[in-house]
C-alpha cells in the first residue's frame, strides 16, 4: 500500500470553552490535491495551524509520510518537505521575484548556486513569472504576487503543500493559471496539496478530493461530485455559498 503524504488524526482544539475541531481527520495522498471548504468560522485556518505547525492541537496527532510530526516546528516541517502560502501574501517587497526564489533556497547551506539559479528560473517559467523575474516583489499586482508566493513555496520541491485561499484576488484567468501549476506540481512532481478556498468553483474544479467543515467538525468527505450531491453539505453551505 501507498504511504499517505500527510494524515491528519483525530485533531481538536480549544480556546477556552469553546471547541474549534472537534476529532478533525483527513488523509492526502501524494500527488492528491484536496480542497478544505467550509462556511466563515468552520475551523479551516485553524486546522491549517495545526498542519503547519503554528498551533498544537489539544488532542490528535498530524504525521507527515507515517511520521509523528505533531510536536515538531514549522521550521523543521518546511525544512522537512512541508510549505504553506498564507491569506496575505508574504513577499520579501524590497527583494526582486527572482531573488525570492533564490532565498527560499538558501536554507541549504552554501554550494550548488548553480543548480539554485536553473531551478529558479525553471519554476518562473512554470509560473509564467518571466517577464517580472527583475522586479521588485512589492511593486506586483495582487494576481502575480499570488503566483510569486506559489513560485516561492515549490521552487525548493516540497512533499506537501498547503495554500491558504491561494486564488483570492485573482482574475478568472489567473485562477485559471495558478490550477494549471498546481496540477503540474501534483502530477510531475508527487506533491500532496491541501488547500483552503472560498471559491467553491475553484475548488470542485481543480481539487481530487475536498472535505467539508462546519462548526469545527468534517461534515462530509468525497470527490468534488459527492460533495455537492451530499444534502448536508448543499444544505449547510453550498445551498447559500457563491458560486466562484
Amino acid at each position: 500500500m501507498r504511504r499517505a503524504a500527510l494524515e491528519v488524526q483525530d485533531i481538536t482544539v480549544r480556546f477556552g470553552g469553546i471547541r474549534a475541531l472537534t476529532e478533525v481527520s483527513l488523509t492526502l495522498d501524494p500527488a492528491g490535491i484536496c480542497g478544505l471548504i467550509g462556511p466563515n468560522g468552520a475551523g479551516k485556518t485553524t486546522l491549517f495551524d495545526v498542519v503547519s505547525g503554528i498551533r498544537r492541537p489539544d488532542r490528535g496527532r498530524v504525521l507527515l509520510d507515517g511520521a509523528d510530526i505533531t510536536h515538531r516546528s514549522p521550521v523543521w516541517r518546511a525544512r522537512h518537505g512541508m510549505r504553506r502560502t498564507f491569506q496575505r501574501h508574504q513577499l520579501f517587497g524590497q527583494l526582486t521575484v527572482l531573488d525570492n526564489l533564490l532565498v527560499a533556497q538558501e536554507w541549504r547551506g552554501r554550494g550548488h548556486e548553480k543548480e539554485r539559479g536553473i531551478r529558479a528560473e525553471h519554476i518562473l517559467s512554470v509560473c509564467g513569472l518571466e517577464a517580472v523575474a527583475d522586479s521588485y516583489a512589492g511593486t506586483l499586482p495582487t494576481g502575480q504576487a499570488r503566483m510569486a508566493e506559489l513560485a516561492r513555496a515549490i521552487v525548493d520541491p516540497p512533499r506537501v503543500l498547503l495554500l491558504d485561499e491561494p486564488a483570492s484576488g485573482m482574475t478568472a484567468d489567473e485562477s485559471a493559471a495558478l490550477a494549471s501549476v498546481v496540477r503540474r506540481l501534483a502530477e510531475d512532481e508527487g506533491c500532496a496539496v491541501l488547500l483552503v478556498e472560498h471559491n467553491v468553483a475553484f475548488v470542485m474544479e481543480l481539487c481530487t478530493r475536498v472535505v467539508v467543515l462546519d462548526l469545527g467538525t468534517v461534515l462530509a468527505t468525497g470527490t468534488a461530485a459527492e460533495v455537492r450531491a451530499d444534502p448536508k453539505v448543499r444544505a449547510a453551505y453550498l445551498g447559500t455559498a457563491p458560486a466562484g
